[in-house]
């Protein structure tokens, strides 16, 4: 078993020895290395297990280097029910196996990051209902629930910037582009991840399919019903590692001060969700767990861009954010991170 990291506060509303003690299933991989690290600093948890298989017994820090003198963790294969909750941080496909061949204690809260439970239509495994754990549209309904599908990456950052205009029933088809870094495509080497390939390259890729496309397309109804129009959704693959910078264009009347003033009045209670009144950069984000949004309107056309980092907003830290909910925390303690601006 892997040894336990204490990370704990005096005013922490847990009052055992480490506060919310947590595991995590699929520590190896990029989002299970980010998990670690927002858990090791986070000051109302601990960290009572990383599970890796294949990496049983080697430090947590052999692997993710960047952990080196801050954790004398060893992964381990055997799994606990001594924890509140568990994170599983694993491949598309593999939570719903994991869970269907595991049995976790009921009052276990699971935080799933792939994308087997964000669909309404499968968000179920066995007793389980898993929330879609996307804080600016369902907030309430995760603070109150037991298991949270975390929203994909790309969906994560399109879809904070139309849903302001969907609640108003203001939104058109949407023509979108974006971009993202290589660990988008997650730690196995293939033909499109490779160094020599990325560098100075740029590629479209699954171009108006993207699996992603279906759960915007399911958030965007839950707040314009039946009236959601297409999104059309364009993904490139960027010669950088981290972060998604979105563009969507779309039609719309309202005037630039009214669009403006609409998006802030929807995220003004939203702790990481900014309005920016100048363009932004992927530099303002990476490393954070903020979403920057900034408009322009030439016409009727309005471009929304948004900019989030992968790894973090668009996974392991929108998850810890879930966590915070789900335990009655600050939504944002453990979060607040500073940009790599230089």
């Amino acid at each position: 078993m892997a040894t336990t990291q204490h990370s704990t506060s005096p005013n922490s509303p847990f009052r055992g020895p480490g506060g919310i003690k947590a595991g995590i299933v699929g520590g190896a991989g990029y989002t299970g290395g980010e998990m670690i690290r927002l858990l090791l600093n986070h000051p109302y948890v601990e960290i009572a297990f990383v599970h890796s298989t294949s990496n049983a017994g080697n430090p947590v820090a052999r692997i993710h280097a960047d952990l080196t003198g801050d954790t004398d963790l060893l992964f381990s294969d055997q799994l606990s029910d001594d924890i509140d909750v568990l994170f599983l941080c694993v491949g598309h496909g593999d939570a719903r196996k994991f869970l269907s061949q595991h049995k976790i204690d009921d009052s276990v809260k699971i935080i799933d990051l792939s994308q087997d439970f964000r669909l309404k239509a499968s968000s179920k495994e066995g007793a389980r209902s898993f929330v879609y754990g996307l804080p600016e549209l369902n907030r309430e309904e995760i603070r109150t629930a037991k298991n949270i599908a975390n929203p994909g990456c790309f969906a994560t950052a399109i879809q904070l910037g139309l849903l302001p205009l969907a609640k108003a029933g203001g939104l058109h088809d949407v023509y979108t582009t974006g971009i993202t870094g290589s660990t988008g495509a997650g730690q196995g080497l293939n033909a499109t991840s490779h160094f020599s390939w990325r560098a100075n390259n740029v590629q479209a890729y699954k171009t108006l399919q993207h699996q992603h496309i279906n759960e915007i397309h399911q958030s965007l109804e839950q707040l314009q019903g039946n009236q959601t129009p297409q999104v059309h959704f364009v993904p490139w693959r960027g010669d950088f590692t981290r972060g998604i910078y979105i563009t969507s264009t779309i039609d719309s009347t309202l005037s630039l001060e009214e669009l403006n003033q609409l998006y802030r009045n929807y995220y003004e209670s939203h702790p990481f969700t900014h309005v920016s009144n100048t363009m932004i950069d992927l530099k303002q984000v990476v490393n954070t767990n903020k979403c920057l949004i900034h408009l322009e309107k030439h016409g009727n056309k309005l471009a929304v861009h948004s900019a989030i980092d992968n790894l973090l907003k668009g996974a392991s830290g929108q998850a810890v954010q879930n966590m915070n909910l789900l335990f009655g925390l600050d939504e944002a303690a453990g979060l607040r991170l500073k940009a790599n601006w230089f």
